[in-house]
């Protein structure tokens, strides 16, 4: 007793302190865009999205260090400075000409690839084929599926004529147990995950698919690739919106975003880099999905022009750019009555925003009136345009379509169209005239400008549009009366 208030007096305790640990404060991540809260509700502020919060394990949060613990101090490394010797980086040919052009030219070493596209359109068949083209010039190529088991992947492999390809295959969700794996033999040169939202990693406590889980796991598999200097390919899944799942940072991680793009009801698939830090991100791959697999596409304007309607009136024909090659395909557009209020404006493959400005433009400097009409667009064959030179296409076949008069077969139009009405020049005009003529096209309409850029040489007539008015007087000259035209047209 006297001890203990010898103590109390000294104003000092002498009893031991126990440490409590602290218990990490819950987090709530959208599985949308990966926004973190501290609590949960129904809206995302961020994204807009309900019902997509989640709580999630805050372990892989940067955190103050440990009582009794120091902290680490980082280390000195050497700054370089920006004159010096560089080197391209090499690269591994995939032995499939249209990704390489996608991609630059061929694999970099240590690069990560993240590919996106609808469920069905066919990454997996792909990136097997890529797989089993690199493996067969003795290079290393493993494949690693979080989605299937290795007796599917093989059936999908023989029915693709794949089976002889030295491909190494796994099924297998781990990264730690992937990149254990892969670090044992020979270095891989490519190995392909599908997909990182299958993929989780023991430094995070949460379940496969949530955002943290996406992100530790990418982050492992990239250090995994600058270290080794193998190529890896990350399959993502989309969202409703076509947008890749899960956190957005994934994206700007990752060397090059490739996106897998096509329509259900058609054969063609176009391969369109996003993000690309070793090439170009305005090239297209074109390939047609068939019974053994995809085949490459040399020339994509012969296969969107095949089933060409000719002699309708509504369908025109684009000469456009597609990164550095030339595409030729058909617009087609129906203008028809509606009884509606407010007409319905329905547009496939091309910017609906774009189209508005179009209508807008023809009916106050052109005297089209479309108000009383639903406008119908499509582009032909799947492929998705986004160059402002359509805008001369979309408004003749629009035109032509009111007017019932068929635009000629052997003429292609290319041309932005401006707020004023008057058609402004586009890049590229010899190549998009060339292409034309390699097709048996012999006349195009095209912006004033185009005559200095072309050769004397060409067998293809210039039939130069200075403003949008004139293409419309053309047009409505030749136009043909229907039985039941209610609608009407000036110019």
């Amino acid at each position: 007793m006297r001890r203990r208030r010898a103590a109390d007096a000294d104003g000092a305790d002498r009893r031991p302190h126990r440490i409590m640990a602290r218990r990490p404060a819950p987090s709530f991540v959208c599985q949308n865009c990966g926004a973190a809260y501290n609590r949960w509700q129904g809206k995302c502020d961020a994204c807009g999205e309900w019902n997509t919060l989640a709580e999630e394990n805050a372990g892989g949060a940067l955190s103050a260090p440990m009582p009794g613990r120091p902290a680490r101090k980082g280390r000195v490394f050497a700054l370089e400075s920006l004159t010096g010797d560089t080197h391209d980086a090499p690269r591994l040919s995939s032995g499939m000409a249209e990704l390489d052009r996608v991609i630059g030219g061929g694999f970099v070493r240590g690069s990560v690839l993240l590919v996106g596209g609808d469920p069905g359109i066919g990454k997996s068949t792909l990136l097997i084929q890529a797989a089993a083209m690199l493996s067969r010039t003795g290079e290393r190529a493993v494949y690693i599926s979080g989605e299937e088991a290795v007796a599917q992947v093989r059936l999908r492999a023989e029915r693709l004529g794949l089976a002889d390809a030295p491909v190494e295959l796994a099924a297998e969700t781990s990264v730690e147990d992937i990149i254990a794996t892969l670090s044992h033999g020979r270095t891989p040169r490519l190995v392909v995950i599908d997909s990182i939202q299958t993929m989780w990693t023991d430094a995070i406590d949460s379940a496969p698919g949530t955002v943290t889980q996406v992100r530790g796991a990418a982050q492992t598999l990239i250090r995994f690739a600058k270290r080794s200097g193998c190529a890896v390919i990350l399959v993502g899944h989309v969202t409703k919106d076509g947008q890749i799942a899960g956190p957005r940072v994934v994206e700007h991680m990752v060397d090059a975003v490739l996106s897998f793009e096509g329509e259900g009801a058609h054969q063609f698939r176009i391969l369109r880099a996003v993000k690309n830090r070793f090439g170009p991100t305005d090239e297209i791959g074109v390939f047609e999905m068939t019974g053994a697999g995809l085949r490459e596409v040399a020339n994509p304007s012969e296969l969107f022009l095949s089933e060409r309607d000719l002699g309708s009136p509504g369908t025109a024909v684009f000469a456009g750019i597609e990164g550095t090659r030339p595409v030729l395909v058909e617009i087609q557009a129906l203008v028809a009555p509606t009884s509606l209020g407010t007409p319905r404006r329905a547009v496939v493959g091309w910017d609906s925003s774009r189209l508005a400005m179009v209508l807008a433009v023809l009916e106050a400097h052109c005297g089209v009136r479309l108000s009383g009409h639903d406008v119908y667009l499509n582009v032909a064959g799947g492929l998705r345009i986004q160059e402002p030179a359509a805008d001369l296409a979309a408004a003749a076949a629009l035109v032509s379509s009111l007017a019932n008069a068929p635009l000629p077969a052997d003429a292609v139009f290319f041309g932005e169209v401006s707020l004023s009405g008057a058609v402004r020049p586009v890049a590229q005009a010899a190549a998009r005239m060339k292409e034309a003529a390699k097709l048996g096209f012999t006349r195009a309409f095209a912006p004033e400008a185009v005559r200095s850029e072309t050769s004397p040489e060409t067998s293809v007539t210039l039939s130069t549009v200075g403003a949008l008015a004139d293409l419309v007087s053309r047009i409505a000259a030749k136009g043909r009366p229907r039985g039941n035209q209610t609608g009407r047209q000036d110019g």
